[in-house]
C-alpha cells in the first residue's frame, strides 16, 4: 500500500510538494452550488431559529455556543432578512473551504494531483459535511476549523517550520469561538505534542505563543461564562447525561463509519496507518489525538457521533496518499471505489439533505433528524396565533407566550414577526437569561413539544397555575415525527405565584 509513498515523494523533491490540483476547487464549487440550490427547501431548522433569536441578542457568548455563529446570523439578517438561503450561505462557504483544505492536506502529505482530487472528493461527500453545512448552526465551521488546524500541523510536521504554530493557535481560537469542541481538540493536541517524541523537534516558544493566541481569542467567551455561572459546564453535564453512558458507546463506534461515505471508510482507516507509520512524530500526534478524543467522546457523549467529524478530513487526505499507489496499480480498483462512493454518497444525501419530496421525509428521521426538524414551523406559528387571537383583548394585555424549547420561541419570534404575536420567551438554554417577558403576567400561552420530548408537561404547568387547558394540538405536514409532533398549546391562568417569581425555577439546559 506504499504507506510512505507520499512522504518519500515530497522528500525526494527537496521538500517541495506537488502542484495544486485545480480540480479540487471544482469539487469545492460543486459542493457549494449543491448546498445553495437546496438551501430554500423545506424550512428553517430548529437550531437555526434559535440562532436567529441569538442574533437579535448579540452578546459575548451563550450557554451552548460562543458568539461567532450568531454573529454571522446577524449579518445574514442585515443583508437578506429572514431567509433560509441567506442564513445558509455561510455554512455552504465553510463546506467549500473544507473541501479545498482536504485537497491541500493531501498535497502536504506529498500527494500528487490524483491523490489531492481523491481527498477533495472524499471530503466533499462526507455526510457530516453535507448535512452539517445545510444547517446554519456551528457544525460546518467547527469541521473547517479542525481540518484547517490539522493541515497546519501536517505542514509543521513536514517542514519543521514552527512559525506555523501561530496560525494553528489562531485557528483553534477562532474555531473555539464557533464551538467549544475546537478548544478540546486544541488542548488534546497540545498535550500529545508536549508528552510525546514531537516535543524534541517542534515544541518551542512559538508553540507556546500559538497557545497564548488561542487563549486570547477565547477570552470574551470565558468572560461571559464567568459572569453567568459557567453555564457551559452545566450544559455539558446535561448533554452528557442525555447522550453519554455505556449504552451509547456502540452507537458512537458504528457512527464513525458514517462520517465519510461507507465506501471511503477504507481511506480514513488507511490514513491512520499512514500517519502512524510515517516516521514523523508530529503526524503521529494526530493519531494519538484521534485515539484520545475517540475514547473521550465515546464515553461522555456517544450519541453525538459527529463530534470527531473535522479530524476525518485529515485522515481521508492521508489515506488518499497512502493508498494512491495501490489504487492505481490496477485500473479497476479506483473505478470500483468511485462506483461505491457514488452509491453510498447518494444514499446518505437522501438522508441528510432535503432532496426527497416532503411527503417522503418521515422515514429518514430515525437516522438523521436534519430534514425532519425543518418541517412544521409555519404551522406551529399559525396554531399559536389562533390561540393568542382567541383570547379576549383584556386578557392578552397581561399575557405572555412561553415556549418549552428554544426552537418554538425562535419560530414565533422570527416567522411570527409582524403577525400580531408578541415576543415569545423560553426557559431553555440562553433564552432563560433573557428573562420572562412581563413578570406580572397572569395568563401564559405555553407551547410544548410532543410527549416523547416533554413528558407530563401539563402536570408541570399545573404546579404553577391553578387552571391549565389544552387550547390546540400541534401537528407537522405528512406526519413527520419531529420534536413538535403531537405537542400542545396550553392556556394557563391563575398563577400560584407571580410569573416573575416562578422564572428562576423554570430554567432548563438541554
Amino acid at each position: 500500500m506504499a504507506d510512505r509513498a507520499g512522504v518519500a515523494s515530497a522528500d525526494e523533491n527537496g521538500g517541495r510538494t506537488a502542484p495544486q490540483d485545480r480540480r479540487v476547487f471544482a469539487v469545492a464549487g460543486l459542493v457549494f452550488v449543491l448546498l445553495m440550490a437546496l438551501s430554500p427547501r423545506y424550512g428553517f431548522h430548529i437550531d437555526e431559529l434559535y440562532f436567529l433569536d441569538c442574533a437579535r441578542h448579540l452578546q459575548a457568548s451563550y450557554v451552548d455556543q460562543p458568539v461567532l455563529a450568531p454573529l454571522l446570523a446577524r449579518v445574514s439578517l442585515s443583508l437578506f432578512g429572514v431567509s433560509e438561503a441567506g442564513l445558509r450561505l455561510w455554512p455552504a462557504l465553510a463546506a467549500a473551504g473544507t473541501v479545498v483544505v482536504g485537497g491541500m492536506t493531501a498535497r502536504e502529505f506529498g500527494g500528487a494531483r490524483r491523490a489531492q482530487l481523491l481527498a477533495a472528493v472524499a471530503t466533499g461527500t462526507m455526510p457530516v459535511l453535507l448535512g452539517g453545512a445545510h444547517i446554519a448552526n456551528t457544525t460546518s465551521y467547527e469541521v473547517l476549523a479542525w481540518a484547517a488546524t490539522a493541515l497546519v500541523v501536517v505542514r509543521i510536521g513536514r517542514t519543521g517550520d514552527t512559525r506555523w504554530w501561530l496560525a494553528a493557535g489562531a485557528l483553534i481560537g477562532i474555531g473555539s469561538e464557533f464551538n467549544h469542541l475546537a478548544g478540546i481538540f486544541g488542548v488534546v493536541l497540545l498535550a500529545t505534542v508536549l508528552l510525546g517524541p514531537a516535543r524534541r523537534t517542534v515544541a518551542d516558544r512559538r508553540l507556546l505563543a500559538g497557545a497564548a493566541i488561542a487563549v486570547l481569542l477565547v477570552l470574551p467567551d470565558l468572560w461571559w461564562q464567568s459572569r453567568h455561572g459557567w453555564a457551559m459546564f452545566e450544559m455539558t453535564r446535561a448533554l452528557n447525561g442525555k447522550n453519554g453512558g455505556p449504552e451509547n458507546i456502540p452507537t458512537w463506534i458504528v457512527g464513525q463509519f458514517g462520517m465519510s461515505c461507507l465506501a471511503l471508510a477504507v481511506l480514513w482507516m488507511a490514513g491512520l496507518r499512514f500517519l502512524w507509520r510515517s516516521g514523523r512524530p508530529l503526524w503521529q500526534c494526530l493519531v494519538a489525538t484521534y485515539a484520545v478524543l475517540f475514547v473521550l467522546f465515546a464515553v461522555t457523549t456517544g450519541a453525538q457521533v459527529y463530534y470527531l467529524g473535522g479530524l476525518y478530513v485529515c485522515l481521508l487526505a492521508a489515506g488518499s496518499v497512502g493508498l494512491d499507489g495501490w489504487l492505481h496499480a490496477r485500473p479497476g480498483r479506483l473505478r470500483d471505489l468511485m462506483i461505491a462512493t457514488t452509491a453510498s454518497a447518494g444514499m446518505f444525501a437522501v438522508i441528510v439533505l432535503p432532496v426527497l419530496p416532503l411527503s417522503d421525509v418521515a422515514w429518514t428521521y430515525g437516522i438523521s433528524s436534519n430534514s425532519g426538524e425543518t418541517v412544521g414551523w409555519p404551522q406551529l406559528v399559525s396554531t399559536v396565533r389562533q390561540v393568542w387571537t382567541g383570547l379576549p383583548a383584556g386578557q392578552r394585555a397581561n399575557a405572555v407566550v412561553f415556549a418549552a424549547d428554544y426552537g418554538e420561541a425562535g419560530a414565533v419570534n422570527e416567522l411570527g414577526r409582524g403577525t400580531g404575536l408578541p415576543t415569545a420567551v423560553s426557559a431553555q438554554n440562553t433564552d432563560w437569561w433573557w428573562g420572562p417577558g412581563n413578570p406580572d403576567a397572569t395568563t401564559v400561552v405555553a407551547i410544548a413539544p410532543g410527549p416523547d420530548h416533554a413528558p407530563e408537561y401539563a402536570a408541570q404547568l399545573r404546579r404553577h397555575f391553578r387552571h391549565v387547558r389544552v387550547a390546540a394540538t400541534l401537528s407537522t405536514p405528512y406526519g413527520v415525527p419531529n420534536v413538535e409532533q403531537g405537542g400542545h398549546v396550553y392556556v394557563c391562568t391563575g398563577p400560584r405565584r407571580p410569573w416573575g417569581e416562578m422564572w428562576p425555577e423554570l430554567r432548563t439546559y438541554a
